[in-house]
């Protein structure tokens, strides 16, 4: 495993690292026995870093990862988000009693004295520009309660905002081959700040793993399903805000970046890797079978120019102008 630094924090995470919303919920059966053995093989093999937040499963991940770690606390690194265990449009969500009643909860569900990293879980944009919940944040982290904040963001806008804050430390993006968008100008300057990148999605929701076919159908309590039009929040975190039809025909022209690494996942991960501005990807898992492919990313070959280019204009000509909703 190789590792990179976290903005100008002094952690050092693994690139390859891993997102639990799916072991916690809204991507159809959960196995909790299968998740503890993916989470085990992902730090065996030297991932030192996971994201989750306080409503994957109501809280379901962070108790799983609590159970992973327990005895590692020094050695693995935690992000976890909050605000949407509350009503997100509400400023009263934001404030100091119900950050630290949130910020307890996941400490607890965590087992942990100290979050590493603590994030806003896709707030508004005008939440983020009132800064009073920034300022909780602050008092938390010289308290003790966190080490570091960032923000999980629906758009680029959104982004660039945030790095007018010195304090925030990390940003979670959508960036994927379908969603280019953050390479123009974000991850330029998040770098540049010294901003880590967590680049979540990496895989558009399976999209780009090559494995769906046009006629595949989701469970009802997968957010495939549920959310493919953006029913239930921000169409975007559903297949990259691609219509599912299209995304799957956009993913057939594809089959090509998996020459030389395997398989489409490998590839799809090691394209997003072979971005310096990127600390690290954060795909979801479900079995420890998903987790070793994912592992597979940092062992296969990174992207020429020339399939770079090609990348970037498949993006521009063919994907950007039927993604979904504001990004």
């Amino acid at each position: 495993m190789k590792y990179r630094r976290l903005g100008n924090t002094e952690l050092e995470v693994s690139e390859v690292s891993f997102g639990t919303w799916a072991i916690g919920g809204s991507w159809g059966q959960t196995d909790d026995i299968e998740a503890l053995k993916g989470l085990q093989r992902a730090i065996d093999a030297g991932v030192n870093f996971f994201d989750t937040a306080d409503v994957y499963g109501n809280g379901r991940s962070e108790e799983l990862l609590a159970k992973a770690t327990k005895g590692k606390k020094d050695d693995i690194y935690i992000a976890t988000k909050f605000c949407r265990a509350g009503d997100i449009h509400d400023f009263h969500t934001y404030s100091e009693e119900n950050v630290r009643k949130y910020c307890e909860g996941s400490l607890k569900r965590l087992q942990r004295e100290r979050i590493d990293l603590y994030q806003i879980h896709c707030p508004p944009f005008e939440v983020l520009k009132d800064g009073r919940v920034f300022e909780v944040l602050d008092k938390l982290q010289q308290e003790g309660k966190i080490r570091y904040y960032g923000v999980s963001v629906e758009t680029v806008e959104e982004g660039l905002f945030c790095l007018t804050n010195p304090n925030v430390k990390a940003l979670q993006v959508i960036f994927n081959i379908f969603r280019q968008k953050p390479l123009e100008e974000l991850l330029p300057k998040a770098k540049v700040q010294g901003v880590g990148i967590l680049a979540r999605l990496p895989l558009a929701s399976g999209l780009l793993t090559g494995k769906f076919r046009r006629d595949a159908t989701f469970a009802e309590n997968d957010h495939r399903h549920f959310n493919r039009d953006g029913q239930h929040f921000n169409v975007g975190e559903t297949f990259a805000g691609l219509e599912f039809q299209k995304g799957v025909e956009l993913s057939e022209q594809l089959t090509w970046i998996s020459k030389r690494r395997g398989n489409m996942t490998r590839a799809s991960l090691r394209w997003i890797l072979d971005h310096e501005e990127v600390t690290c990807v954060i795909p979801g898992f479900k079995t420890a079978k998903q987790v070793e492919d994912n592992l597979e990313a940092v062992n296969v070959p990174s992207f020429s120019k020339e399939e770079k280019e090609r990348l970037a204009q498949f993006y521009k000509t063919e994907v950007h102008s039927f993604i979904r909703g504001a990004y």
